[in-house]
């Protein structure tokens, strides 16, 4: 009888404490023992049907779920740091961020955003920081590359990342360096392949009207992420429509040597102004990257986060959630972006001012959006080709890395926030 009182009073008591857990809090600042994850979390209830906001500005960015004991678990099979609230504390803090006075926001995630990244399917000597962050956030993604492109496959998804790529044809720019590579013959065997089976005769033209598909995904009402050269060897590519930027190792015949003054940025997404690189042994596109030019080293590459109006720039804000606004800067192909080359209709998010170098923008297209993040490993410097990938399990606060899982998040809002 006695045992029974006990598991009676061990009910009750359970039962007490579900009324009084309304909410989970997942903390996004210094607090927090895994943020990479935290994302992976928000994206898992949201495809759970739980009702998850996202409090902008509220102690890095936080995420507020609706209690469930499945979501619980899930925190602590993850290493994800937690709070259980009741409906006191909750409705406390909902207060507090309502207040016209106070630079915070809530943004309700009502849908798991489809998301592909545009990746070959063929080995590489190098990893990608957004298929290794996706991964060791237990976020879901399907890989596309030019096939599923061309036969309009993007349309079933959401949000887009354009892996470490060149748009223009020009096979990176590794000809100089790799041209007898196993890895670089094989990827210039299966790139013109690709392109023969697709009715191209050149690779450039292939990948230009990749981009240009893009480009109509995008317009649609697609989200789009870059990194390193899929940012500015993409914009090269649109502005190239029709005209030849290739000298004959990469495909034939020799470049326009008009093709310069034939540029038109009229059709870029986020840069101006730029001036080719028509030298074939560079290893690089065009002067929009600094990378050969800047005076910064590891000792002083930092960019700074801007802030913005919660209640009224909703989209900067959430791109820029952070528990660090100084962030360590990080090489790449593209590694960051010429100030005065960036559109003025562009919303620089984060910056060396001193350097006048853009590291992080966001800009609309049509009924969509898009990211350009300059570099290639937030958590490796100088990243070469042949080295081995990051282990983010090193890493689990990275902030480089969470202005990438902010991209992820961003779809799922309620509704495309406009700014004013």
């Amino acid at each position: 009888m006695a045992l029974k009182r006990v598991y009676l009073l061990f009910f009750l008591l359970t039962f007490s404490i579900g009324l009084k857990a309304s909410s989970i809090l997942i903390f996004m600042d210094e607090d927090q023992k895994n943020h990479l994850k935290a994302y992976g979390i928000a994206y898992w209830s949201i495809r759970q049907k739980a009702d998850v906001s996202w409090l902008l500005n509220y102690r890095g960015g936080s995420f507020l779920i609706g209690y469930n004991q499945g979501i619980e678990a899930e925190c602590k099979t993850r290493g994800v740091s937690y709070q259980v609230l009741a409906d006191g504390k909750v409705t406390a803090i909902l207060n507090e961020i309502s207040d016209p006075e106070v630079n915070m926001e809530v943004v309700k995630l009502e849908k798991s955003p489809k998301i592909a990244v545009y990746s070959p399917k063929s080995k590489l000597p190098w990893d990608d920081a957004v298929t290794m962050v996706l991964t060791y956030a237990e976020i879901p993604y399907d890989v596309v590359y030019d096939d599923e492109v061309l036969k309009d496959k993007l349309s079933g998804y959401d949000w887009l990342h354009l892996h470490h790529e060149d748009f223009t044809g020009q096979y990176g720019r590794f000809w100089s360096a790799f041209r007898n590579a196993t890895w670089y013959r094989e990827d210039v065997k299966n790139q013109e392949a690709t392109a023969k089976r697709n009715g191209f005769s050149k690779v450039s033209e292939m990948k230009l009207s990749v981009a240009k598909r893009i480009k109509e995904f995008c317009a649609g009402g697609g989200f789009l992420f870059a990194m390193c050269s899929g940012t500015d060897s993409f914009d090269i590519a649109l502005s190239a429509d029709g005209v030849d930027i290739c000298e004959s190792m990469f495909d034939g015949d020799s470049a326009d040597p008009q093709a310069q003054a034939k540029l038109n940025f009229n059709k870029t997404f986020a840069f101006k102004d730029f001036r080719l690189d028509v030298n074939p042994n560079n290893y690089e596109f065009s002067d929009i990257d600094v990378t050969q030019t800047r005076s910064l080293n590891q000792s002083n590459d930092y960019f700074t986060l801007f802030d913005f109006s919660a209640k009224w720039d909703l989209v900067p804000t959430m791109l820029t959630q952070n528990h660090e606004k100084v962030i360590k800067g990080f090489m790449g192909q593209t590694t960051a972006f010429k100030k005065a080359l960036v559109k003025p209709s562009i919303t620089v998010l984060g910056e060396n001012k001193g350097a006048e170098e853009v590291r992080y923008l966001n800009g609309e297209i049509g009924k969509g959006q898009f990211t350009f993040y300059g570099g290639h490993d937030p958590e490796d410097y100088q990243h070469a080709v042949g080295d081995p990938p990051t282990d983010l399990n090193l890493h689990p606060n990275s902030p480089g890395y969470r202005l990438i899982l902010n991209n992820v998040l961003f779809p799922a809002a309620k509704k495309k926030p406009q700014k004013t």
